[in-house]
């Protein structure tokens, strides 16, 4: 049985520009979805709707198929059920294969799971449903208001007679569509044209995981939740190429000692030198990167015999360009930063991490935080992640190059 899980993700948005390239958790809304849908145990096949290049490089990296949707179906006016259509029979075109259940997964849910794939899907494959949604159980009172004018507005409730409010036990359940997941038979889907034909499954979620971006107050919250709602992911050796780190607040606790003189120092933790040291001997490409221009740093990165880029104002075109020129892919890279100028470099690499004592901004845009502060050993817990606590020196492995 071929169950195929479409994603849209178009180009345009008004709300949050290039929204589905949006980070949270340090991973871009369209790549959360995609690792959804391939860790769902029912789903087969994945694929991107999109009119958008780096939403396709996007996720493609992340292993999904792209469907390019034409201009046609890619407007603000366009229905998902419109690129869903389009996707499975452009699907079937190049696999030769026939969909039997098809999955729309909206990315603007930033937390949905494999767990929610496998119940929409399962309703249908395993429970006979025609169609499923992902709900949240809902107690709230809905209201409405009537009359032609402000001044006649009258509120009345929807779901309850605002006269007799039960109590929450003794009113029925009632569920809020997440507009997460849905699932639907291929053939009646074609047939009616939307997504809520014949039986309808209705498969809860946790409530405290709805939230769709549609502004970016939205994408604000997102962030802020990301950290108490993502299960903790660490990177591996195996996951990057490349440690890029930033000086101030990273390695260093963020103070600068000036003398009468006018002369800076700064405090920098020997841990953090013993890890830069293993990572070196490792085979991983190593930078410092700092907005600073100071002699403090190029001293600090040549005792560590680590090359560095400082004095530079926009970092992450700094970066790009030392991608570019080392041959190293964005998305295998580590950058460590604490501040809000380190954000546009964490938009741009696979492994943004925060040190603990970061910027609140920074943090939520990470993908792992560490459980140390900058200038603390930060530096000597990450290498810790990637080489073992011992820091042991794997065999060196060959850089995974960017394409020309």
């Amino acid at each position: 049985m071929t169950v195929l899980a479409v994603i849209p993700a178009r180009g345009g948005s008004k709300g949050v520009p290039a929204k589905n390239l949006a980070q949270v958790g340090g991973v871009p809304l369209v790549v959360r979805a995609v690792r959804a849908c391939r860790a769902s145990r029912k789903v087969t096949d994945v694929v991107v709707s999109t009119d958008d290049q780096a939403i396709a490089d996007a996720a493609r990296a992340a292993g999904a198929e792209i469907v390019l949707r034409p201009a046609a179906i890619a407007g603000d006016t366009a229905t998902s059920e419109a690129a869903v259509l389009h996707a499975m029979d452009a699907f079937e075109a190049m696999r030769g294969a026939t969909v039997d259940v098809v999955l729309l997964v909206q990315c603007t849910s930033p937390f949905i799971t494999a767990d929610d794939m496998d119940g929409v899907a399962g309703a249908v494959t395993d429970e006979g449903a025609d169609t499923a949604l992902t709900v949240a159980p809902t107690h709230g009172f809905i209201w409405r208001e009537s009359g032609a004018s402000a001044a006649e507005a009258d509120g009345y409730g929807v779901n309850h007679d605002k006269a007799n409010r039960p109590r929450r036990q003794d009113r029925p359940q009632e569920y809020l569509e997440t507009g997460a997941a849905y699932a639907m038979r291929a053939d009646g889907f074609r047939s009616a044209g939307h997504r809520f034909f014949g039986r309808t499954k209705l498969v809860p979620t946790d409530a405290a995981r709805v939230l769709e971006i549609d502004d970016p107050h939205d994408l604000a919250r997102a962030r802020a939740l990301a950290p108490l709602l993502d299960p903790a992911v660490l990177p591996s050796f195996d996951d990057v190429d490349a440690v890029v780190l930033d000086f101030d607040g990273t390695q260093t606790d963020d103070k600068v000692y000036v003398d009468s003189d006018g002369r800076e120092m700064v405090a920098v933790h020997r841990g953090d030198g013993l890890g830069v040291a293993a990572l070196r001997r490792s085979g991983l490409r190593l930078l410092v990167l700092s907005t600073e221009q100071n002699p403090v740093v190029a001293a600090r990165a040549a005792k560590l015999k680590v090359p560095v880029l400082h004095g530079i104002d926009r970092k992450d075109l700094a970066l790009k360009q030392w991608c570019d020129e080392h041959e190293v892919t964005p998305e295998r890279v580590l950058y460590v930063g604490n501040d809000v100028n380190d954000l546009p470099c964490f938009g741009l690499v696979g492994w943004p991490v925060a040190v603990a004592s970061a910027h609140d901004a920074v943090r939520a845009a990470a993908r792992a935080v560490t459980t140390t502060p900058g200038g603390e050993g930060a530096i000597r817990e990450i290498a810790g992640w990637l080489l073992g606590p011992g820091l042991h020196v794997p065999t060196p492995h060959p850089p995974t190059h960017a394409h020309s």
